[in-house]
């Protein structure tokens, strides 16, 4: 029984480690004056299912990872309801 709760703990923090490092790889939000040193790759839109604009940030920070983008830059944000946005990506 120990053992088995010993592997379990031990699942648990890699598990852990590997969100949280995930997560430290994150493309990040930086200004229009910064993107000048970067190179545009494309866009990308949130699908609007949002209510919290942290949420929606989350996913356009997840779709810029997804277009191989270090960096984005938003330009444009909606709230009706739901939180939508775009936002310009950049390696």
């Amino acid at each position: 029984m120990l053992m088995m709760k010993n592997m379990m703990m031990k699942s648990l923090v890699m598990a852990s480690a590997f969100f949280i490092s995930a997560g430290a790889m994150a493309a990040q939000e930086i200004s229009k004056d910064e993107a000048k040193n970067y190179t545009e790759v494309g866009t990308v839109s949130t699908s609007g299912t949002f209510t919290d604009p942290k949420d929606a940030k989350d996913e356009l920070s997840k779709l810029a990872d997804e277009k191989g983008g270090k960096y984005y830059v938003i330009t444009s944000a909606r709230v009706e309801g739901k939180v939508q946005g775009t936002a310009t990506v950049y390696k």
